[in-house]
């Protein structure tokens, strides 16, 4: 005897067993309980979630033989409910709309309708993918549509309704079916597996829920073909083995290698992954999936978290990670992601194009300026945005030190420290003066460099402690540029937190330009100061800039220009 599919010998048999939903069931049943029988109805929705299944449950309430009228119980032994199950039911006419798409199809349908059924006391007509059909064939179905037959009931089945004919839609009553959920997707592959007698992982099953994508065909056509592998245990590692899923592990890893700007190892890992035998598309696909899944727990941190599909170890994984990125970052990362899909598809060289890509997300902090990136100075860097974000923070409690770890998360309320980065550097006692804040300014940089962020070091380096009044301490720079850098990404509120940590007490640092002829050294004109439309202008229609500009996705916000001393 061949072999029946999973799909096939577990489709729901009456209402109430199809899975997920419920108020179609409800208002079906409501109808046949009232006699309110429309004679079309349009059922929509994505593959695998119940349409079809749906219009064939209906079909066996309306003609079940073991009653009188038409009933919400069919009883699915007579002949009429064995025979719609079949599918080859004399009466209920199942027809392929993507295979009989012309007029002569549909003329055919209205001379069969004015004949009776056989046996039943409905003729019906299931039309599947009825968005198939020509402009023509819509057209010659609407008069039957409109004022059919009395014995005639038409049940239309599409997966895109936008594309049938609003004189269609409105003959017609319309119910959409939803995305079956994946707490209801596992539910049912569970009580599968319980009837087949088959041992298997919860954490396989959650997988195969999330593959399945909200469609129960999907999910246990899925299921089938691992049951097929012939192992005693349906495990996660046959997610790979058998349906050639990425290893999640490995995809996490690739992610956290972007998070701590390791370009060396986002290519290795990456190398291993297009080795197992995924394609780039495959391996960008499960990479969109993760920042997603990152994304939302970085944004639900706390609250509810069911809108993610996790195993509970993956999202202990994911929850290590997410601890170096801000949402901004992962809401630009997803849609960088998904840009690249596209070309990656369509490339002659696709791994080129996403090893680029990948080093952009792990190598975004490093930019530079324009006048820099022409003088060749220094390494090509993007200021466009910061997607990741290692922000120290300090304890609230009256023992305060540096936070030596870059993944703790800026916006999380307990923050408690661990660390000592500053074990050499004393905390300066509150009885403290501007001049004590230069002595030491020195080693306060220096300690934030060993405490492991060396791009707020960098900028620190640059500053000179002016004045210190009450909590405020005032920081010279000697160009604007730097200054900005300071009071953007979130990166004020690290210096703040790293400048009380070390002082002792809340510190407010403002940001002041150190011009010549001050107290401080002599320091040249601020970059950018008091840069006009014009000049800004003429600078972004130069030849060699218009290119630098093009190829950076990138706009002009201020112009330095050079003294004679450094051109010279």
């Amino acid at each position: 005897m061949a072999y029946t599919v999973l799909a096939r010998r577990y489709r729901s048999q009456r209402f109430d067993d199809v899975v997920g939903q419920d108020a179609i069931s409800h208002t079906l049943k409501n109808a046949i309980k009232t006699g309110r029988i429309a004679h079309g109805y349009l059922f929509t929705g994505t593959r695998g979630v119940g349409k079809t299944t749906m219009a064939r449950i209906l079909a066996k309430s309306l003609n079940c033989l073991s009653v009188d009228g038409p009933t919400t119980e069919p009883c699915l032994k007579c002949d009429s409910c064995v025979a719609v199950n079949a599918g080859d039911d004399i009466d209920v006419i199942e027809i392929d709309g993507a295979s009989n798409t012309g007029v002569d199809n549909i003329r055919d349908l209205r001379s069969n309708a004015t004949y009776r059924p056989a046996r039943g006391r409905y003729k019906i007509y299931i039309i599947d993918e009825v968005h198939m059909l020509s402009t023509g064939a819509f057209n010659a179905l609407l008069k039957i549509l409109e004022e059919p037959p009395g014995h005639i009931k038409f049940i239309f089945a599409t997966t895109e309704p936008n594309k049938i004919l609003p004189t269609i839609q409105s003959r017609c009553q319309r119910f959409d079916f939803a995305n079956i959920s994946p707490a209801d997707i596992i539910s049912q592959l569970k009580k599968i597996l319980a009837e087949e007698k088959i041992k298997f992982e919860d954490d396989c099953i959650i997988s195969l829920a999330r593959l399945a994508n909200g469609s129960m065909r999907d999910g246990l056509s899925l299921l089938d073909q691992l049951i097929s592998a012939g192992a005693e245990t349906l495990t996660v590692d046959m997610l790979e083995e058998v349906l050639g899923q990425p290893d999640r592990e490995k995809i996490y890893s690739l992610l956290e290698k972007i998070s701590s700007s390791d370009a060396a190892s986002t290519l290795w890992y990456l190398d291993e992954l297009l080795n197992s035998g995924m394609s780039c598309v495959g391996v960008l696909d499960s990479l969109i999936e993760a920042v997603r899944d990152l994304m939302v727990l970085k944004a639900s941190a706390g609250a509810n978290q069911s809108i993610v599909i996790l195993t509970k170890s993956e999202k202990e994984s994911l929850m290590k990670i997410a601890a170096s990125f801000d949402i901004p970052a992962l809401v630009y990362n997803v849609s960088l992601l998904e840009k690249l899909r596209w070309p990656v598809k369509n490339s002659d060289n696709p791994r080129a194009l996403f090893e680029a890509a990948l080093l952009r997300l792990a190598l975004n902090e490093h930019f530079m300026n324009i006048p820099e990136l022409l003088s060749g100075r220094g390494a090509v860097k993007s200021a466009a945005v910061q997607l990741k974000k290692n922000t120290p923070v300090i304890s609230d409690s009256s023992e305060t030190v540096l936070n030596t770890n870059p993944r703790i998360n800026s916006g999380d309320r307990d923050r408690s420290i661990t660390v000592a980065a500053l074990k050499d550097v004393p905390v300066i006692s509150v009885d403290f003066g501007i001049e004590q804040v230069k002595e030491n300014w020195e080693r306060i940089v220096e300690s934030v460099r060993v405490g492991g962020n060396g791009r707020v070091a960098d900028l620190l380096k640059k500053a000179q402690p002016i004045a210190l009044r009450a909590n405020v301490l005032s920081l010279g720079f000697s160009d604007e540029f730097s200054a900005k850098l300071c009071q953007s990404n979130g990166r004020a509120e690290a210096i703040e937190n790293i400048l009380s940590a070390v002082l002792g007490k809340k510190i407010k640092a403002v940001y002041e330009f150190v011009s010549a002829g001050s107290k401080a050294e002599a320091a040249p004109k601020p970059r950018g100061a008091k840069t006009s439309r014009k000049t800004m202008d003429d600078a972004a229609n130069m030849p060699a800039i218009k290119t630098v500009l093009f190829g950076l996705d990138a706009n002009i916000i201020e112009v330095n220009e050079e003294s004679e001393e450094v051109k010279n």
